[in-house]
């Protein structure tokens, strides 16, 4: 049986399949009767845009002279391509929901959480009830919300820190509604351990001495040399710094702890 091979390949940098055989004239008379099939000058092989509708229109050609059409090739790398992700649309907030999230945010401030916890956790509840009026439910079940976790989470590909969020957030929702949380079973994905990436002192002292607004400077050196995070530096005032005994206070650090440096 006569046999023709379709490979993918590129023509003036655009994808095209390539039909590929041994010198044979039948088939070489027969391709050229298909219209729409190029030919390149050089090589002398055929090809075509690559496309659905032209792989059907080759393969029903070849098909006609008891051809036999091998595309193995051509439907293994039509497989590796990425699939496209297909976004989740969540519908607008209804106003009994947005009343609800006031109420809980409210509710947040009361507990002495800080501005961007209390933030977060309104957001990404506000995204979880948009969940539910896509989904035209108004019971939260564990079923709802692991279908939540993987369509709006697992699926766009969002990392472990934000769907600890999301369950963080909505442990809170459930508690100010007075929902059972335990029935839920609501369980945290382990995050991976990663050592840190340590810096030696040559290339810290190379970062500080890289920096000349005096300002930057001692903003620098004040965190390394003092192991502060960032909100902890903006937050410091003059009576926090103890040149006595060189101590610095950090008040309402992470978890609201107070600590000396």
């Amino acid at each position: 049986m006569k046999t023709v091979k379709l490979i993918q390949g590129k023509q003036n940098g655009e994808n095209v399949i390539i039909v590929s055989f041994y010198a044979n004239e039948t088939l070489e008379n027969h391709l050229m009767q298909l219209k729409e099939l190029n030919r390149d000058n050089s090589s002398g092989k055929f090809y075509i845009k690559d496309t659905g509708q032209n792989l059907s229109l080759v393969f029903n050609h070849m098909c006609k002279i008891n051809c036999y059409v091998d595309y193995t090739e051509l439907k293994q790398k039509q497989n590796d391509k990425p699939k496209k992700k297909v976004k989740l649309y969540l519908p607008p907030i209804d106003s009994l929901n947005k009343q609800n999230l006031d109420k809980f945010r409210r509710w947040l401030e009361e507990k002495r959480l800080s501005p961007n916890t209390v933030d977060t956790y309104v957001e990404v509840t506000s995204f979880f009830l948009r969940y539910t009026i896509l989904r035209n439910s108004r019971n939260y079940s564990k079923r709802l919300v692991e279908s939540f976790n993987y369509e709006f989470i697992v699926r766009e590909g969002k990392s472990i820190s934000y769907q600890n969020q999301c369950i963080n957030g909505k442990k809170k929702y459930f508690s100010f509604k007075g929902i059972d949380i335990g029935a839920l079973n609501l369980s945290r994905p382990k995050k991976e351990k990663k050592l840190p990436v340590v810096l030696s002192k040559a290339e810290v002292r190379s970062i500080i001495d890289a920096t000349h607004n005096l300002k930057h400077k001692t903003l620098l050196s004040l965190i390394y040399s003092g192991g502060l995070r960032i909100g902890e530096a903006m937050n410091l005032r003059i009576d926090d710094i103890d040149s006595r005994r060189m101590l610095i206070h950090i008040k309402g650090g992470k978890g609201k702890k107070y600590r000396y440096t």
